[in-house]
C-alpha cells in the first residue's frame, strides 16, 4: 500500500484554510451526533516518526467537546506487567465507550512491526498478531465501533529533515530520540514491514487511510475528511445487523442435558480422602504454574443452587490467596454495558503465573441476555463464534482455560431453594430472580444445550459436573484441575 501510494493533489491555501474550517465544524457536530446514536469511536494514528500525527491530533479535535473524548498514547514495547497479560489485553482494555471517541497514538501496530523489523518476532508470531488484531477489529466492528486507521506517510528526506530539526531545538529536542533515527536509517526495511502489515490488515470493516503528511495542514484535513466520512457511515449503518459468521474451530460432541446421569454420589470417607490428596497436589501445581508463568482461567456456569460456590471454595483452598482471585460476575455496570460485553473479562484476566476463577462469565450473552432479551438475537447468535475466538486467543497466549458446568435436576433446585428460603443464614442467597428464572427451567435448558454444543471446542471444552451429590462435583473439579495443570507444567 505504501509502495503504490499515490499522493493527492493538494489544494492551495485559502481552499485547504476553508476546507479544514468547515470539516472541523462538521467534526464537532458529528460528535454530537456519535453520542446520540452511541457509537464508539476508535481513531487509530500510526506512521513514520515525524509525521506529524502528534500535530494532526491537535487539529483535529481542536472544536471538539473534550468530555467526550480521550486519548491513548501507547509505547511500542509493552511494560513488564503489561508483558505479562494476552497480547490484545493492554489495547482491548482502553477501547472506548458508546457515545465517546478515544484517539491512539499508535495502537498494536507498533508493537508487531517494531519487534519485526528488528527480528524480535519470528514469522509464526507475526501470524498470529495479525490474526488477533484483524479478529479484534472485527470483533468490535460488528458489536457497533467505528474503527477508523490512518498511517501518516513521509518520505526518507522528509523525515530526516524534521527529525533534524526537532533534535536542534532545545525545546522539541524530548519529542525524538534514537529509535526514529534507527527507523529513518532503516527507512527501506521499515517500509517493507509496514506495508506487508498495512496489507495484511486492511479489511472492509475497518480499513486503512494512509495520509500523505508533507505537509501539517494538509494532513489535517485530510484526517477530518475520512473520520468525518466513517461517521456518516457508521451512523447510517448503526442499526444495520452485523453478519453471522461460520464457526471455523473443531468442535467436541457433548450429550445433552437431559441424558446426562445424575446418579453419581460418593461416601463421606472416599470423598474427605480424595479433598486431602487433591488439595496437596493442587497446592504443589500452584507452585509450579507462578514457577512457570503459566495464566489459568477457570470458569464456572451452571443452575442456581447448583454448587458453584461451594466447588469454587473447595478449590480455592488448596491456592495461595497471592496468586488468585475470584471474580463473581453479576449484571454489567452502565460503564461496562457500554462497551463491548467482553471487554469487562478482558480486564479481569490473570497475569501469567496466576489463576482467575470466574462464578459465572462470558457466557451471559447466550444465556441470561439472549432470554430476557438484554440483547439482540444477531447479538447473541454472533457471540457463539466472538467468543470461541476469545477463548482461543487466551489458549494461543499460553492460558489453560477450563470451563464447568454444573449441573442438577429441577427436584434438587427446589429443595435447595426452599432450603434456603427457610433457613435464615442462608435467605442471603436465594432472590426473586431466582424463583423467576425457575420458571423459564425449559427455556434456558434450550439455551444451554446449544452454548454447549457451539463452544465445546477442542482447545476448550466444556466439564459437566454432576452436582446432585456435591461432594462428587467437587471431587471430580479439583480431578480436572488438577490434570489440566499436570499437563500444562509438564507434571
Amino acid at each position: 500500500m505504501l509502495k503504490d501510494f499515490a499522493r493527492a493533489s493538494r489544494p492551495d491555501k485559502a481552499e485547504l484554510k476553508a476546507r479544514t474550517e468547515a470539516e472541523q465544524a462538521k467534526l464537532a457536530a458529528n460528535q454530537m451526533r456519535v453520542k446520540e446514536a452511541k457509537v464508539p469511536v476508535m481513531v487509530i494514528f500510526e506512521g513514520w516518526g515525524a509525521a506529524s500525527k502528534g500535530s494532526a491530533l491537535a487539529r483535529v479535535i481542536k472544536d471538539m467537546d473534550p468530555r467526550f473524548f480521550e486519548v491513548a498514547t501507547l509505547d511500542a514495547k509493552p511494560t513488564e506487567e503489561e508483558s505479562r497479560r494476552p497480547f490484545l489485553w493492554r489495547y482491548m482494555v482502553e477501547i472506548p465507550e458508546a457515545g465517546q471517541f478515544k484517539f491512539f497514538d499508535t495502537c498494536w501496530m507498533e508493537e508487531v512491526t517494531y519487534g519485526r523489523v528488528r527480528g524480535e518476532l519470528s514469522d509464526e508470531d507475526y501470524e498470529k498478531r495479525i490474526d488477533s488484531i484483524n479478529t479484534a477489529e472485527r470483533q468490535l466492528v460488528d458489536n457497533g465501533y467505528l474503527v477508523m486507521k490512518f498511517f501518516f506517510h513521509v518520505s526518507k528526506k522528509e523525515q530526516r529533515r524534521r527529525l533534524e530539526t526537532l533534535r536542534d531545538n532545545p525545546d522539541t529536542a524530548w519529542r525524538v530520540d534514537k529509535e526514529d533515527f534507527w527507523e529513518n536509517d532503516h527507512y527501506e526495511d521499515c517500509m517493507q514491514v509496514y506495508d506487508r502489515y498495512l496489507r495484511d490488515t486492511n479489511r472492509s470493516s475497518a480499513p486503512w487511510y494512509i495520509i500523505d503528511a508533507r505537509d501539517r495542514n494538509w494532513a489535517t484535513l485530510q484526517v477530518l475528511e475520512y473520520l468525518n466520512m466513517g461517521i456518516d457511515v457508521a451512523i447510517h449503518n448503526r442499526d444495520v445487523a452485523a453478519p453471522l459468521r461460520q464457526n471455523v474451530f473443531r468442535l467436541r460432541k457433548i450429550p445433552l442435558l437431559a441424558d446426562i446421569p445424575l446418579d453419581k454420589t460418593m461416601e463421606d470417607e472416599e470423598y474427605h480422602e480424595e479433598l486431602k490428596r487433591l488439595r496437596t497436589r493442587l497446592d504443589e501445581l500452584h507452585n509450579v504454574v507462578y514457577r512457570k508463568h503459566v495464566p489459568v482461567i477457570i470458569a464456572y456456569e451452571g443452575w442456581d443452587a447448583a454448587g458453584k460456590g461451594g466447588n469454587i471454595k473447595r478449590i480455592t483452598s488448596a491456592l495461595d490467596p497471592r496468586g488468585y482471585r475470584v471474580y463473581p460476575i453479576a449484571s454489567p455496570e452502565p460503564h461496562e454495558k457500554a462497551r463491548h460485553y467482553l471487554w469487562r473479562f478482558w480486564k479481569r484476566l490473570p497475569k501469567s503465573g496466576h489463576i482467575a476463577i470466574f462464578d459465572r462469565t462470558w457466557y451471559g450473552r447466550v444465556m441470561v441476555e439472549r432470554l430476557e432479551g438484554f440483547c439482540s438475537e444477531n447479538d447473541w447468535r454472533r457471540a457463539y463464534n466472538e467468543i470461541n475466538e476469545f477463548e482461543k486467543e487466551l489458549v494461543d497466549d499460553g492460558a489453560v482455560v477450563i470451563k464447568f458446568w454444573v449441573q442438577i435436576d429441577q427436584q434438587t433446585q427446589l429443595e435447595r431453594f426452599t432450603d434456603r428460603q427457610n433457613t435464615p443464614e442462608k435467605q442471603w442467597k436465594i432472590t426473586e430472580e431466582d424463583w423467576r428464572n425457575r420458571e423459564k427451567w425449559d427455556e434456558y435448558e434450550d439455551a444451554i444445550n446449544e452454548m454447549l454444543r457451539k463452544t465445546n471446542t477442542s482447545f476448550a471444552p466444556w466439564h459437566v459436573l454432576e452436582s446432585v451429590d456435591k461432594h462428587y462435583a467437587r471431587i471430580k473439579a479439583l480431578r480436572i484441575v488438577v490434570e489440566e495443570l499436570e499437563k500444562a507444567c509438564g507434571r
